[in-house]
């Protein structure tokens, strides 16, 4: 008899898992009128201590700088952030958030605290603990960063 493959098994159990996060986070994301795409894009220019150049949010994202000009575009049209030119540099764009951009950042956290804690909601204080202790250990371990 063969042993168990736990390791594809765990793989498949966090690839689920994922993909539920994903639903859950876009059920309360879809009231805010905001895509998944479109949050982590808001998210990424408010750690920012200045606003980014597009170049930089491509880079931070790991996408082609196509996909954020795409996502800058409709925040833009949705009053989210705003072009402004660099004051040292004339030729360069940075993008900034704007008061609605601010607001929608706080329904984002809320939608987001939400939805996980609709998928942690078996869990006790402590096994969320443990779990948090776990996946920084995983994430700390060798291999690619993702």
């Amino acid at each position: 008899m063969t042993a168990p493959d736990t390791s594809g098994q765990l793989a498949e159990q966090l690839l689920r898992l994922t993909r539920r996060l994903h639903r859950a986070q876009k059920r309360y994301l879809d009231p805010v009128g905001i895509t998944p795409a479109q949050s982590r894009l808001l998210r990424t220019v408010a750690h920012y201590d200045h606003p980014p150049r597009m170049a930089d949010l491509a880079q931070r994202l790991e996408v082609v700088p196509r996909a954020v000009t795409t996502l800058v575009d409709a925040l833009e049209a949705g009053g989210s952030v705003r072009r402004v030119p660099d004051p040292s540099n004339r030729r360069v764009i940075r993008i900034e958030l704007t008061d609605e951009g601010l607001g929608i950042l706080r329904k984002l956290r809320e939608a987001r605290r939400a939805a996980v804690e609709d998928v942690l909601a078996p869990l006790s204080a402590e096994q969320r603990g443990q779990l948090g202790s776990l996946l920084d250990e995983l994430m700390a371990g060798p291999g690619p960063a993702c």
